[in-house]
């Protein structure tokens, strides 16, 4: 050890190599202590929403394509994403036209905010329309046609997380997911059933939670993420609370509506992309008369398989 080294503090110590390497292997050992391994400096996941891009997406004159929520810079990824782990976007497709998708995630979300269209994923295909929600596998590509209108396509994936960890997509068939379809009629009858019968403070919301045969014993949509269409009924308030998972979440309707996050007012706006940081404390408002509805993608199964979930709830 150099006597450099020997006036520094422990926390203080740069990465330590092999004192003596004989081999490539050796070469690439590094070692840190009890005080400086723990340091890491990261950016902290924002409390911020998208306005810009659904109003692009939704913009007659926007051609098709993708416009991703893509804060890699802020959050210091070499890859893009929305939060550390999911990457949210909105596909634009134009009447008459096609887009295809092929994230490199482990499954794609995806939600029809306006036009009608056809989804083909291997040897099946969807026909959707505004309100449905779809489930892909990854590593199996998607196109999308449209009919005589414009259609704009909310899409979730965990692409950073597979980035991050410098993986490939699955190979066909080997996915965690197949083809899902949730029809809007089924989602806003399952919603009706909820808000009508669920007691007063037997749940912490009214959310209906999004899964599949695959992954049914989890209850997740995908094995690290959750989905989930949550409900707010007009002039009522979710309390608030806190949990170890990111929120990305897409406003699907609602007036007069808001989220407080830390202490801070987030106003809704419509189609936006909003996320909540991890163990934030939050609360959503709706300060309207008509049902607010919300769609959140958490990366909650990550927690949930680690039994680190951290749900409470808070004062704010």
């Amino acid at each position: 050890m150099t006597e450099t080294l020997r006036n520094l503090r422990v926390s203080e110590m740069p990465p330590q190599h092999a004192a003596d390497p004989k081999t490539p292997a050796q070469q690439r050992a590094r070692f840190f202590n009890s005080g400086n391994a723990f340091n890491v400096q990261l950016p902290p996941v924002p409390d911020m929403a998208f306005a810009e891009e659904p109003a692009r997406a939704l913009d007659p004159a926007t051609p098709t394509g993708m416009i991703l929520c893509d804060i890699s810079d802020q959050l210091e990824c070499p890859f893009p994403a929305t939060s550390p782990l999911v990457l949210a976007g909105y596909a634009r497709i134009r009447a008459g036209e096609s887009l295809n998708t092929d994230p490199r995630a482990s499954g794609v979300i995806a939600y029809v905010i306006q036009g009608d269209g056809t989804t083909r994923c291997g040897d099946e295909e969807i026909a959707w329309a505004p309100g449905d929600i779809m489930l892909f596998p990854g590593g199996a590509a998607q196109h999308h046609e449209t009919g005589d209108s414009d259609a704009v396509l909310w899409v979730v994936s965990n692409e950073p997380q597979v980035a991050f960890e410098g993986l490939q997509p699955p190979a066909v068939g080997m996915a965690p997911t197949g083809v899902v379809h949730y029809k809007a009629a089924d989602i806003a009858a399952q919603s009706d059933y909820l808000v009508a019968n669920a007691e007063v403070g037997e749940l912490p919301g009214y959310a209906i939670v999004l899964s599949s045969e695959h992954n049914e014993a989890s209850r997740n949509v995908l094995p690290t993420l959750t989905l989930a269409m949550n409900t707010l009924p007009g002039g009522t308030s979710q309390p608030p609370h806190r949990h170890n998972s990111v929120a990305v979440s897409l406003v699907v309707s609602g007036e007069d509506c808001y989220s407080m996050i830390d202490g801070k007012r987030k106003d809704w706006s419509p189609w936006a992309t909003t996320i909540t940081p991890p163990v934030s404390v939050h609360s959503h408002h709706n300060g309207g008369d008509s049902r607010a509805m919300f769609l959140i993608v958490q990366d909650g199964g990550l927690y949930y398989h680690t039994r680190a979930m951290g749900f409470e709830f808070a004062e704010e």
